[in-house]
């Protein structure tokens, strides 16, 4: 068929491509044309369209035209070299290399070396003088081809890999000479037989169009899943397929392989950084399977390639305008580059390199808060070593990625992940990590290896995912078979024994280390910056700029007027959610059990009247902490079962007394009031409103004990804020019989203190029927706040405390969520009623006050979504409060 004629182009040659079409060619396949645009050194090669493997994952089998046009670029890349794939002289060789849009290091498959076989092997031998290179590129090829493409189990090949060392009474691979390697070769056709009960494919097309398949099914193979899950990129996305000629890094010693990075991607510092690996193909720097050497190290190895490959760095990272990271091998001294990508980062380095590129005129400042996240920002405010402690250090790796972790050893990812499960906080330890290990890492608090460096799979992967990370910790043995870890001076340390690990240092300590506070959250609680950290300032710099730029406010969830002062350091705006029923429970919970058993309005007064005054202390304070600011104080809204004893354990010591012929009024009196208050579904039964409305006097001594504070703060030169929300509102009717019950102790508290009191009464919006009919509350209401918690509840029908641990995690493995909603705000369905109940409500009230409470208030994604539909303000838990105002910020900036 003529190219023109076909309805869908699924490939493109690297020269018709840009990094802005990563949608289509995934992030390599976009990057590999932008190179090719920029004139550099990238071997020629084509990209097969994510739109191809789309067709394909939906139908299972290849788009009708894929084929024909895989063969036109395949025949224009012979061409373009001057040789055919897998011909029997000097052949061609290309890798087949996925890409998928968003990086995904290690969880999709790539194949090297296709088009050798029987007979091409010795052409390349003739044609590179070296036979040892030629068996070593084909063993490698029916390696990676067994494991990748017919799913033969890898260990079946590193055990013969390890045999024929052991045969020769050698460690490294370096050390097999031509004649093992040839051997090597026939051992592994017959793994391939034994196997996957076939021979191992000869025709060269046979091999590419079979390890194409394998790349497009590897976007759903359960590392690629797990991980999509973790990172939150999308299911539907597909991979691209990237066909590249090969240039050989494993030729000889004036050959190698290597990755760069244009800044330490660890701390952000600028500087040479990278790994470098002589006589060595691509996957030998990632795998951590031989340790490299730093990248400065090749100057003196071949200074020329090295100059060239500085000034590349150069190139791309002003032509990117952010850090890159570089995969390059070089040919006998001839430099080849194979990929680059924005690179991963950790949050330390996140911030740093936002700011140097801002000093440095590539970005503004609001490119700079749209490069951080809350999350990278959450982790900068996780706790670290306390350097004043006596610590027992038995190793000193390469600090891959930061933070502090403690936990029990464990050896492997099953482990990790049972023991995690179990609540125990583990140290994943191996000698290299590979994509099978994803689930383990995600479990562990940490990861520990005795190889590898700063791009090995383990550093790669744990800064992605924000994990402590120590690399290549040499004096350590790591002993899977036995579960032992062995360090130097006679240390044998056994699985489940305790190690923390610092991924800012590299040291690895025996037992339990203690924590102090990180100085990014003594910033946040001072104010004060301390302008010898550079994290500091620029976390400082950040947030400033984030801070003018947002929209939304962001208060803070408070019970206490400890919690609210510490909000307020944190940059709380005002307090959004204030739960009353905190103030109800420990030494008043017993005047809280007589209100409920109260059978006259005598003793129901008398009960209230003792908890006025301590509500209204509690009051006070949380009004002072927040002077000047709006402080949102919910009415009672747990159901009163809460407040009472468990109905289980009263039974059996009413039971007891009765056994032994004791009278015990007290409890029985309580057994029949639990009894009469026992509901199926509590959470749905009488609280919020409901029991404002059924139990006088209780909303009324709550609203007296606030207004009063109110009072009281105003007398002593305060400016408070009071803004009084009724909880679980389904309909009008409910919140104006409240309200009006609110007027009229307000009336009384003004007459009787002199004060004139301004506040707001308004509502929390979490039941479905609230938000449809969010117009008509909206006529009595003076803000709405949406409860997301309830609000999620109830629209999916599920009870919290018990789906999550019931089927959650089934949901999430399955894929049927991509996160839990109780996490991320579920846009489709709760959001939807969000913006519904926003819309509605303004209809009937233009300035009505709308804000979130729940803990998706503290949500990056959330935040964007309540940016979105125009809320007013967010709140969240004190901790959260900088991760909100970032995310806030981040909001409005330009992507």
């Amino acid at each position: 068929m003529h190219p023109s004629s076909r309805s869908t182009k699924y490939v493109f040659d690297f020269s018709e491509g840009s990094k802005e079409m990563k949608d289509l060619l995934g992030g390599k396949g976009a990057n590999l044309a932008e190179m090719t645009n920029l004139k550099l050194p990238v071997p020629p090669g084509f990209t097969i369209t994510t739109e191809a493997c789309q067709a394909y994952l939906r139908s299972g089998r290849e788009p009708e035209d894929l084929a024909e046009e895989v063969t036109e670029h395949l025949e224009l890349l012979e061409r373009t070299m001057g040789k055919r794939l897998g011909q029997s002289d000097d052949p061609l060789l290309v890798s087949v290399r996925s890409g998928a849009k968003f990086s995904m290091p290690g969880m999709m498959e790539t194949v090297l070396n296709i088009g050798l076989n029987d007979q091409s092997v010795r052409g390349l031998a003739k044609q590179a003088d070296n036979e040892r290179f030629a068996f070593d590129s084909y063993r490698r090829l029916i390696q990676m081809f067994g494991k990748t493409v017919l799913g033969i189990d890898g260990e079946h090949f590193e055990g013969a890999l390890e045999a024929a060392k052991d045969a020769k009474g050698v460690s490294n691979d370096l050390e097999l000479d031509a004649d093992d390697l040839r051997q090597l070769v026939e051992t592994f056709k017959q793994v391939v037989v034994d196997r996957a009960g076939r021979a191992f494919p000869q025709e060269p097309r046979e091999q590419m169009d079979m390890a194409i398949r394998a790349v497009f099914d590897s976007w759903n193979t359960e590392r690629a899943v797990v991980y999509r899950r973790q990172e939150r990129i999308p299911a539907d996305l597909g991979t691209a397929v990237n066909v590249v000629a090969m240039v050989f890094g494993n030729l000889d010693m004036d050959s190698g392989t290597g990755v760069a990075f244009t800044r330490d991607p660890a701390t952000g510092a600028q500087g040479i950084y990278g790994d470098y690996l002589q006589n060595a193909q691509g996957e030998d720097v990632v795998a951590g399977i031989r340790n490299t050497v730093p990248l400065a190290d090749l100057e003196k190895l071949d200074k020329a390639s090295y100059d060239q490959l500085l000034g590349i760095m150069q190139t791309l990272e002003e032509h990117y305008r952010d850090l890159c990271d570089i995969e390059f091998t070089i040919e006998r001294g001839k430099l080849w580059m194979l990929q680059t990508r924005v690179g991963k980062r950790t949050a330390a380095a996140a911030f740093r390199i936002a700011c140097q590129l801002v000093d440095q005129g590539l970005i503004d400042m609001d490119e700079a808060v749209s490069r951080v996240t809350g999350a990278q920002l959450s982790q900068l405010m996780f706790p670290r070593f306390d350097d004043r402690e006596q610590r027992k250090k038995v190793a000193s790796g390469i600090a891959a990625s930061p933070g502090a972790a403690v936990g029990k050893i464990v050896f492997d990812s099953y482990t990790a992940v049972k023991w995690s499960r179990s609540g125990e906080d583990v140290i994943l330890v191996r000698r290299e990590t590979n994509p099978d290990d994803l689930n383990g890492m995600i479990a562990a608090a940490g990861i520990l290896t005795s190889r590898g460096g700063k791009t090995s799979h383990a550093a790669v992967v744990a800064r992605g995912m924000g994990k402590t990370c120590v690399c290549g910790a040499e004096n350590l043995e790591v002993d899977t078979k036995r579960r032992i870890l062995r360090a130097p001076g006679g240390v044998e340390l056994h699985e489940g024994d305790v190690i923390s690990i610092d991924g800012t240092s590299g040291a690895v300590f025996v037992g339990e280390v203690p924590v102090v506070d990180s100085p990014v959250v003594k910033y946040f609680e001072t104010g004060e910056i301390d302008t010898g950290d550079d994290l500091v300032v620029a976390v400082d710099r950040v947030m400033g700029h984030a801070d003018g730029a947002r929209r939304m406010s962001v208060r803070a969830n408070a019970d206490t007027a400890e919690d609210a002062a510490r909000a307020r350091r944190f940059g709380a705006q005002g307090i959004g959610l204030c739960r009353t029923e905190h103030m109800f429970l420990g030494e008043r919970r017993q005047l809280v059990e007589r209100l409920i058993l109260a059978d006259t309005d005598e003793v129901r007064d008398a009960q209230l009247t003792q908890l006025l005054p301590l509500q209204r202390e509690d009051f006070v304070g949380i009004l002072e902490a927040m002077d000047g600011l709006p402080v949102t104080i919910r009415l009672l809204d747990p159901p009163l079962h809460e407040f009472l004893p468990d109905i289980t354990e009263l039974s059996v010591r009413v039971a007891v007394a009765e056994a032994r012929g004791e009278k015990r009024e007290g409890d029985l009196r309580m057994l029949q009031a639990v009894h009469r208050l026992h509901e199926q579904n509590p959470m749905l039964g009488l609280r919020g409103v409901r029991l404002g409305v059924v139990i006088p006097g209780l909303f009324e001594m709550q609203s007296r004990a606030i207004l009063e504070a109110a009072a009281e703060r105003i007398k002593a030169g305060g400016v408070p804020r009071v803004e009084i929300m009724v909880p679980l509102v389904a309909n009008v009717q409910e919140f104006e019989t409240v309200k009006q019950h609110i007027i009229e102790v307000a009336r009384d508290v003004r007459a009787e203190t002199g004060v004139h009191l301004e506040f707001l009464i308004g509502t929390m919006i979490e039941l479905p029927r609230a938000a449809l009919t969010a117009d008509q509350i909206a006529e009595a209401a003076e803000f709405f706040s949406f409860g997301t918690n309830d609000l999620t509840q109830t629209t999916w029908g599920f009870s919290r405390d018990d789906v999550e641990a019931a089927f959650f995690s089934a949901y999430l493995e399955k894929g049927i969520f991509g996160v839990s909603p109780f996490e991320s705000i579920d846009a489709e369905g709760v959001g939807e009623l969000v913006r519904i109940a926003a819309e509605k409500g303004r209809s009937r009230r233009p300035g009505l006050k709308l804000g979130v409470c729940g803990e998706h208030g503290g949500d990056p994604d959330s935040v964007h979504f309540f940016e979105r539909v125009g809320l007013d303000y967010v709140s969240c838990s004190p901790f959260r409060v900088p991760v909100a105002r970032l995310e806030a910020g981040r909001s409005v900036t330009p992507d």
